[in-house]
């Protein structure tokens, strides 16, 4: 399979998008985490992540919630947050899937939505990342 960019960034995206999902909770406990998740993933932002972008790769999650928000003129809409593991979670598989199939994120979020994917965490989160970005791929057939 192709993978969109080196493997050798995977690790830290999956790793600061688990970590910028997981912050939200803390950083904005009146606004809308699942909004936020959708504007992010479609943005233009993760869209250059998408492609392995260099400089946005080696951001830890403060400085990259930081650009997302200031480029992309972001602003948080009231509601509640996503809270416990499952945000980071979220942003680990988001991150994952698209590097595996190399589906453009802003498809992806809207093929899996993260509100599904708040209600299938508790069956979901004990398996590999791998294997669990596998078996929704397998069974919900969403791949580039």
């Amino acid at each position: 399979m192709n993978h969109p960019y080196s493997e050798s960034y995977v690790d830290e995206i999956v790793e600061t998008q688990g970590r910028l999902f997981e912050r939200l909770q803390d950083d904005w406990p009146t606004r809308d985490g699942l909004a936020f998740v959708k504007a992010y993933m479609a943005s233009s932002t993760r869209a250059a992540l998408d492609q392995g972008d260099a400089y946005l790769a080696n951001l830890d999650s403060a400085a990259l919630k930081e650009y997302f928000v200031s480029t992309e003129s972001y602003q948080a809409k009231d509601g509640s947050p996503m809270t416990g593991f499952a945000p980071n979670w979220i942003g680990q598989f988001y991150a994952r899937y698209q590097w595996q199939y190399d589906v453009k994120s802003a498809e992806l979020v809207n093929a899996i939505s993260p509100e599904w994917l708040v209600a299938a965490y508790p069956g979901l989160h004990d398996l590999d990342l791998a294997a669990a970005v596998t078996k929704v791929s397998e069974s919900l057939g969403v791949k580039s």
